[in-house]
């Protein structure tokens, strides 16, 4: 291998350290395409991990502006050399990816692309995604920028077989984040299911035999009212005893985090999950808020948690913000992506109403308001706002 100062023993080291630093599926992407495109003195680099339908469900890029990459517009498609990378799995060494007759073109705001590395990144028999690079900068042996004016060093073999190791660690890196999550996701079900399990028996005793009873005291009206009467003592007894099976049951569900972190803080630890959790990039600013009364905190925080599932599956959002902050004598939560948007009218007409029915009653149960502002192609908004704070 060429010895230039990128592609050294230590260069390697670090890239791997990088890779193996993070668990969650997103930073290990991220890790990769930045460690590829630095260790390779490349202009560009991204890597895409394919979808079951033609597409990509996650393509992370490097070198890559936030403006350029939203100005490209959609993922792109599983076709052209990015096929060839995922079906035959199969490497790409290519002087200029232009004139390979499977180039298909791209949109008016990609960047020019002209050599191009491309690898499969493969656990056994499964490809995990395809790795590639272009234009790079630095010729064999770390000598200044190349003199063709559109990049065209060339990748060598060399560099070929660099990234080959890089796509290998990778893979087990990739593989070791996927199991991290799916290990989360079965904890959270488990704990789900414990919760289900004592709410069920819990308060489904209580129910049976206060219906038990309160038959048993109809039957006695007419024949012994005092029997009747205490029958219908027992009842409310056990009405009570089966309202505090659920209350306990609820505060339980209820974050423990909320009452002892407080809002700000239980907000921002949640908000920091999702957003290892999913592709989209979620991001928290809260500051100036002070304490509010219990019922508004656990009122802004099931707000937050509606909408962000909302925006987490079903609009396609790449960002998603949630702001927590003071206005005038209030507090405002807002929570806005940049996702597909839709018309609120047509939501309510159609019988769904994405939780929007169960925001409003939170808000208004606590003194507060729930506006919501969407279109289809513009995000959408939503905002409460209580007194106080």
């Amino acid at each position: 291998m060429s010895h230039g100062p990128r592609s050294g023993l230590t260069a390697v080291s670090s890239a791997l350290l990088a890779m193996s630093r993070h668990l969650e599926v997103r930073d290990v992407l991220k890790t990769i395409v930045a460690s590829a495109r630095e260790l390779l003195d490349a202009q560009y680099a991204a890597l895409g991990v394919p979808d079951d339908h033609g597409g990509f469900a996650q393509f992370v890029v490097d070198g890559v502006s936030d403006e350029q990459w939203k100005a490209i517009g959609p993922l792109p498609r599983q076709h052209g050399i990015l096929a060839a990378m995922l079906h035959e799995a199969t490497p790409e060494r290519l002087g200029d990816v232009r004139k390979d007759p499977r180039f298909g073109g791209w949109p008016s705001a990609h960047p020019d692309l002209v050599d191009f590395l491309g690898l499969p990144i493969r656990d056994g028999d499964e490809v995990l995604g395809a790795l590639f690079l272009a234009n790079k900068l630095r010729p064999a042996g770390g000598e200044p920028s190349c003199a063709e004016p559109e990049g065209g060093c060339g990748f060598t073999q060399d560099d070929e077989e660099l990234l080959g190791i890089l796509a290998q660690h990778a893979a087990i890196a990739l593989t070791n984040a996927r199991l991290y999550e799916r290990s989360r996701e079965l904890t959270i079900t488990e704990e789900r299911s414990r919760l289900a399990h004592e709410l069920h028996d819990a308060v489904s005793q209580k129910l049976f035999s206060l219906r038990l009873t309160a038959q048993a005291a109809t039957a006695l009206v007419d024949r012994d009212p005092a029997r009747a009467k205490d029958e219908l003592h027992q009842v409310a007894t056990l009405a009570a005893e089966a309202a505090d099976e659920l209350r306990a049951a609820v505060v339980e569900l209820r974050p423990a985090a909320l009452e002892e972190d407080g809002l700000v803080a239980t907000l921002r630890t949640q908000i920091q999950v999702l957003d290892r959790a999913h592709t989209a990039r979620v991001t928290f600013t809260g500051h100036g808020v002070k304490a509010l009364p219990a019922a508004q905190e656990e009122a802004m925080l099931r707000v937050a948690q509606e909408a962000l599932h909302n925006a987490l599956r079903h609009s396609g959002a790449e960002h998603v913000q949630v702001t927590l902050r003071r206005r005038g004598t209030g507090t405002v939560l807002r929570i806005t992506d940049d996702g597909g948007g839709f018309d609120p009218r047509t939501v309510s007409r159609a019988g769904r109403h994405l939780g929007l029915v169960s925001m409003r009653d939170r808000a208004s149960g606590t003194g507060g308001r729930l506006s919501v502002r969407s279109a289809p192609g513009e995000g959408t908004t939503i905002e409460m706002e209580v007194p106080g704070g």
